[in-house]
């Protein structure tokens, strides 16, 4: 019979090893019997310690680190105000500019745009994007719907180039705030463009509703960040969906790396699954951008 002596201290060495090795604690193992390549498509820079872009990004990179996670993809620098000007704006992606070149092999960019100003918009595009090193568009968030008119020319430029939009998207019990998108307002946007790939940020928080809106609309993807861990949710995702079109994102700062990561480590769908979801789907969603500019994949 095992002691609860003995018991009590093989769970502190597994600890002792978990906090040693962290990386092989929470990481799973590909098929292939190699590690699975992580990378995180929702990183923010506000709620992290650090008094500069860069302080802030190598802070997420040591977070990052200890759950192994390879790549993170960075958006709107420190805000979460879902009604930006457009200097504020600016302002942001400049952040997030500082944080991806001073580390490049850790990090890319996502343009911050708003359709309120469309016409801004398409010139920080070209500034960020055709430009510059950014590599996606979003997280939009709120300030108008997604669905508007002011969208299409946006899309337009992801079309041209090939480059994923993550737009944030919510199913709020009293109602969503004033211009925030839902799950139908994506697929209403990807309808009429159907040469962009979309990720439904959040699967708007209401993730069975969100799977089910989403489903007959093959160009978007659920992104599973920013809501509670909970059991089911990740299985329904892939059952509903197929493996191909879920995406692994955490929201840090506002959520942890490892809260998110344990929805999908901890789901019951097959280790290829798994791979797909922690970076091979982000990974193809982004090749042809990353090929464009001569960037390693």
């Amino acid at each position: 019979m095992v002691s609860r002596r003995t018991l009590l201290k093989s769970f502190c060495a597994a600890g002792s090893l978990a906090l040693a090795e962290p990386r092989f604690w929470l990481s799973c193992a590909s098929e292939s019997g190699g590690r699975t390549r992580i990378w995180d498509a929702h990183c923010h820079l506000h709620a992290v310690p650090g008094d500069t872009p860069e302080d802030r990004m190598a802070a997420l990179i040591r977070f990052a680190d200890r759950v192994g996670i390879e790549r993170l993809l960075l958006s709107q620098g420190y805000s979460a105000d879902r009604h930006p000007t457009p200097q504020q704006l600016r302002g942001e992606n400049d952040r997030v500019l500082r944080a991806v070149r001073r580390f490049p092999d850790r990090a890319y960019g996502s343009v911050y745009l708003s359709p309120a100003y469309p016409d801004f918009s398409l010139q920080e595009f070209d500034r960020c994007v055709r430009d510059g090193p950014m590599v996606s568009i979003g997280e939009l968030e709120a300030d108008r719907r997604c669905n508007v008119p002011e969208m299409d020319a946006i899309a337009e430029r992801a079309a041209a180039i090939k480059l994923p939009i993550l737009q944030h998207t919510w199913l709020k019990a009293g109602g969503n705030d004033a211009g925030e998108s839902t799950p139908y307002d994506v697929v209403e946007l990807a309808q009429r463009h159907p040469q962009v790939q979309f990720v439904c940020v959040h699967t708007g928080g209401d993730w069975e509703r969100g799977i089910r809106i989403i489903r007959a609309t093959k160009k978007v993807s659920a992104e599973m960040a920013g809501f509670d861990p909970t059991s089911g949710a990740i299985e329904m995702a892939v059952r509903e969906l197929g493996a191909e079109r879920v995406v692994y994102g955490s929201d840090v700062g506002g959520r942890s790396f490892a809260s998110q990561l344990a929805k999908i480590i901890g789901a019951d769908i097959p280790d290829s699954a798994k791979e797909l979801i922690l970076g091979g789907n982000l990974r193809r969603m982004l090749t042809p951008i990353l090929q464009a500019k001569g960037y390693w994949a």
